[in-house]
């Protein structure tokens, strides 16, 4: 399987990584801001058309609101195309004493709770290779064939606006841009920038017997390039410093992220960049924090100020979800959306007491009105989870969180 893997068409450019790579450094250097969102884990049967378009249509409304409310470029980078592999707490599970082992992604095993399902299976490397094969080739279609046109602010909402309340808002602020277009073309300007937008594509570096299969030699530069997506990071339970994901990471050329969570310390941060970017270039590497609410105050500026005394320039995010998981008494595992916002806060008040740079927001979501996550304006009470709870494995922001999200995110970014 992995040799087969070895012999298929790269699924990006290794040129296309380094143009994501000088988008991230002006996160870095505090002159974007990054929003990148996508399913928890995405699933084979989930790669259709109006799928992957409703995640697209949302990450663009968001990418509307923050660009036009907080005046500021943002970098647009999807947790989609390869997000198919599950690092698991557990093993196994076990339901009404039948135990089996964890599902691990749709690239390992299957997400039914039997022991044919739940047997990992090499033929699914070669599945998610064509799911990203295929995700990718819609949101490039998507992106430059006229769907992402600014124009289309509108059309995005179209589905939307009657019923939410964050549906309506977003209305207004399209409505906005709209005037601030006519104006432009009156004005006799109309740039090509308006007409397509930049996505990029993102998923943690897990299985390293598929991301190594997919890494290449660049026939500009010789140097090695992990083309099954343009940033890959290394998660919060794979990123011991003396351990196979680092050691991957170190070699390829990407932008890297690496999940740090509460137990992290400022040495290690500085090992990690040590590691990942002994030349402190810009744009090269990326934590995503994810500390909880309750923690990020504290946890945080310890290593933001020792890492910005160090001299290296990394883009700092926050994942406001991971942290904030809990078991609902229903037993559906869940999120507050007061929690996530909470941590976005405290996010934002460490950055502006140290004076650094707040460089976006890492986001699981979907496009679909799904019941995952507890709260937002368009409220969800822990009594509505099972109605549309669909996720493979952690709960999603749905649309209409998403962009309460987006609008609340852009009033932090203005007031910094």
């Amino acid at each position: 399987m992995i040799a087969d893997l070895e012999s298929y068409p790269p699924l990006v450019f290794a040129g296309e990584c380094d143009q994501l790579r000088a988008r991230m450094a002006a996160v870095a250097k505090g002159e974007a801001f990054l929003l990148q969102g996508g399913d928890c884990a995405e699933a084979f049967d989930a790669v259709s058309a109006d799928h992957i378009r409703n995640k697209l249509k949302t990450l663009l409304q968001m990418g509307a609101v923050l660009t036009y409310a907080a005046s500021v470029p943002v970098v647009k980078v999807g947790r989609i195309a390869g997000q198919y592999s599950k690092p698991r707490s557990k093993p196994t599970e076990t339901r009404d004493g039948v135990t089996l082992p964890t599902y691990r992604g749709d690239s390992v095993n299957g997400f039914d709770f039997t022991e044919a399902a739940r047997v990992p299976d090499p033929e699914r490397l070669k599945r998610m290779y064509h799911a990203s094969a295929s995700t990718l080739n819609l949101v490039r279609a998507f992106t430059t064939g006229g769907y992402a046109d600014l124009r289309q602010v509108h059309a995005w909402n179209q589905d939307f606006v009657k019923s939410s309340p964050s549906g309506q808002r977003y209305e207004q602020l399209a409505r906005e841009i709209d005037n601030a277009l006519n104006f432009m073309r009156a004005c006799g300007t109309d740039p090509a920038e308006f007409q397509t937008v930049e996505f990029f594509s993102s998923h943690e570096a897990l299985l390293l017997d598929y991301e190594s299969a997919l890494t290449r030699v660049d026939s500009r530069t010789g140097q090695l390039y992990d083309v099954s997506g343009h940033m890959v990071w290394i998660g919060e339970r794979t990123r011991q410093l003396d351990h196979a994901h680092i050691e991957f990471a170190s070699r390829i050329r990407n932008p890297i992220g690496i999940k740090l969570g509460p137990t992290t310390t400022a040495e290690e941060a500085l090992q990690y960049i040590e590691r990942l970017d002994p030349e402190r270039e810009p744009g090269r590497l990326t934590f995503i924090v994810r500390m909880g609410a309750d923690k990020i105050r504290d946890r945080l500026p310890e290593l933001v100020e020792k890492v910005t005394a160090s001299g290296a320039t990394v883009a700092w995010i926050t994942d406001p979800m991971h942290g904030n998981t809990y078991e609902a008494a229903s037993g559906h595992k869940t999120r507050r959306f007061d929690d996530v916002l909470d941590e976005v806060k405290g996010f934002f008040e460490v950055h502006k007491s140290l004076g650094t740079h707040p460089g976006g927001i890492h986001v699981e979501l979907t496009g679909d009105d799904v019941t995952e996550c507890v709260g937002g304006g368009d409220e969800i009470f822990v009594d509505d989870l099972h109605q549309r709870y669909e996720t493979a494995c952690d709960p999603r922001l749905n649309r209409s969180q998403s962009l309460d999200l987006a609008f609340l995110v852009a009033e932090m970014y203005r007031d910094q």
